[in-house]
């Protein structure tokens, strides 16, 4: 898939201020820090499109981005959030909850895990809720480049195998580099592939 056009649209408090559900959307989402507006920008091929910031908690709202006139990015806050109140912790849990559970064209979530650590309680937490929700997702092991391949190979087999305990059927995951563009291509075929499955079903 080629991406001639990636533009900011919205950002929105509430799933019922999204854009119209018209077209297929895939949702990015992740601990705070590990290095998602650099995916979401790496992916557009486009390094202005997604804010980047030094300090965690930025997104704080559903930010949509239009790929194409034809498909939508969100880019959703981190869990796992930083320094803020509980209050806030918990209007940004339920914005999140509401959006996985509610948005009907959200096609596919893609949740980031930082492949320099080991499986992260809060993550494995994280894909649980997913798998309670029914929500279809997979996962994404950012920042390859910043660790040697063993490390990053172990981390990413301890994570599965951690999911095998308690899991019948493991997600599709994607080792990705934003510094390298790793990972891009493949990413992208899996966009394409369930943009069209999205398009047949909607044509029937």
């Amino acid at each position: 898939m080629v991406i001639n056009s990636s533009t900011y649209v919205i950002s929105s408090p509430d799933y019922t201020q999204c854009p119209a559900p018209d077209r297929p959307e895939y949702a990015f989402i992740g601990r705070s820090n590990v290095g998602k507006s650099s995916l979401i920008n790496m992916i557009c091929n486009n390094e202005k499109l997604a804010k980047t910031s030094g300090s965690p908690g930025k997104t704080q709202l559903l930010n949509h981005f239009n790929i194409n006139d034809a498909w939508y990015i969100v880019d959703l806050p981190g869990y796992g959030f930083a320094k803020v109140s509980q209050s806030d912790r918990n209007r940004w849990a339920q914005m999140i909850e509401n959006y996985l559970r509610k948005r009907e064209n959200l096609v596919n979530v893609f949740v980031l895990l930082d492949s320099r650590h080991s499986p992260q309680k809060i993550d494995l937490e994280f894909v649980d809720k997913l798998r309670k929700w029914e929500v279809p997702f997979c996962l994404v092991f950012t920042k390859a480049d910043k660790e040697n391949q063993r490390t990053v190979s172990q981390n990413v087999k301890a994570f599965l195998d951690t999911m095998r305990q308690t899991w019948q059927f493991l997600p599709q995951h994607f080792i990705t580099s934003s510094v390298k563009k790793m990972g891009r291509d493949k990413i992208l075929a899996l966009i394409d592939e369930m943009n069209k499955e999205f398009r047949e079903e909607k044509d029937n």
